[in-house]
């Protein structure tokens, strides 16, 4: 168990630059955990994850947010099946400006089970990843879900626990917001088992 989890340094390269791609997030939360494989792809959305997760941002964080098409019904142009982790700030984190790695430049599409960055305006990113629980075509670039249509940085893909995110899914409330959050216990950073994980491109 202790070769499997990286040190600050693992992640540098010759040139001193974090690199966190092939790398993997581990979500342990108080129904179970799951991993989220980073794609290298989406090398800068990745990095801000991971930063995020060694700096210890989302200790007291909680899946917060459950959007499902059940409680929007026709009401909403675009709906989704997701399941949002935040810190304990939730919507009110501080945002960050980074590289809008849209679909478009990645080719990583928002499928079932991928992981993508929240955000409010392109780039605009506040410390809070969403898991797709369909094929979510409308958050890819041209997408109808936000009215830019610019769609969201996916960044990577759930490789385990797929059973816990649809159970913490089935915990979805009549509103979005949860007034009972699921506790994220940790999250931490995984090397690489050796198996590079398939996440379905293009």
């Amino acid at each position: 168990m202790g070769d499997s989890v990286s040190s600050p340094s693992d992640f540098c390269g010759a040139d001193g630059a974090k690199r966190f791609h092939g790398r993997s997030l581990v979500v342990m939360t108080e129904l179970g955990s799951f991993e989220i494989a980073l794609h290298e792809a989406a090398r800068e959305t990745c990095d801000y994850f991971a930063l995020a997760v060694q700096a210890g941002v989302f200790h007291n964080g909680s899946v917060f947010r459950i959007v499902s098409r059940e409680q929007r019904g026709n009401d909403d142009g675009c709906p989704i099946d997701v399941v949002q982790v935040g810190t304990k700030n939730g919507l009110c984190e501080d945002r960050s400006i980074v590289t809008h790695e849209h679909s478009a430049l990645t080719h990583i599409h928002h499928r079932k089970w991928t992981a993508s960055a929240a955000r409010y305006a392109p780039g605009e990113l506040y410390h809070s990843f969403f898991i797709c629980l369909k094929d979510e075509p409308e958050l890819d670039y041209g997408g109808n879900r936000q009215p830019d249509g610019q769609g969201f940085a996916a960044f990577g893909q759930v490789i385990s626990g797929h059973e816990v995110v649809a159970a913490i899914f089935d915990r979805a409330e009549s509103c979005d917001e949860l007034a009972r959050p699921i506790r994220i216990e940790n999250i931490t950073i995984k090397k690489p088992s050796g198996v590079n994980p398939c996440i379905k491109l293009g």
